[in-house]
């Protein structure tokens, strides 16, 4: 989108009441100006709105992604516009949370309306001997269950595309998509 040309948009410092008297009652350079008037106005009202631009909720619509891409955010284009805006408002703790089993929860909350039930295998080894060989490590692979909110069942591609940016990637996501929340009885 272009923030040029827009019509019937005034100046707020129209030119021609800035010209000395002498062209002040010329056609010619009334005219002239009123052009530049035309062109300058969408400049002014970008200029005057400008802290509007970096704050998510009230960015337009075609500048935040821009936006998303200076705090280095994924946003998926065929999210609702309420959730990509939400998703940049919350950039900086989503980044402070990633590869954590929150950060993964919240992401999943935050951008698919869904709950989510995450379990690894992670865990420490130690041993008082000195010089021994390393304890086997834990598994490395992390259960994730997710299930929808509100309405109806979730898509399994943008489950797994959300998972895939915020598991870590030394580790095996395993994904389960449920009706409901685990333990509820099915009927």
């Amino acid at each position: 989108m272009t923030r040029a040309a827009v019509p019937g948009l005034a100046s707020p410092h129209p030119i021609g009441e800035l010209l000395p008297a002498l062209f002040a009652d010329d056609d010619l350079a009334q005219r002239f100006t009123a052009g530049l008037d035309t062109v300058l106005a969408p400049v002014f009202a970008t200029l005057d709105n400008l802290p509007a631009y970096f704050r998510p909720r009230l960015a337009p619509t075609d500048f935040l992604d821009w936006l998303a891409s200076w705090l280095a955010v994924d946003v998926d284009p065929a999210w609702p516009e309420e959730v990509r805006r939400a998703v940049v408002g919350r950039a900086v703790e989503l980044h402070r949370w990633r590869g954590t089993r929150r950060g993964l929860a919240e992401r999943l909350r935050l951008v698919l309306d869904a709950g989510a039930e995450i379990t690894d295998g992670g865990g420490v080894s130690w041993t008082t001997a000195p010089g021994a060989a390393p304890l086997p490590g834990p598994g490395g692979e992390v259960l994730i269950r997710v299930w929808p909110l509100h309405g109806a069942g979730l898509d399994e591609d943008q489950v797994l595309a959300v998972v895939r940016a915020g598991c870590p990637v030394h580790l095996n996501c395993r994904v389960e998509i449920l009706p409901g929340p685990p333990g509820r009885a099915e009927g």
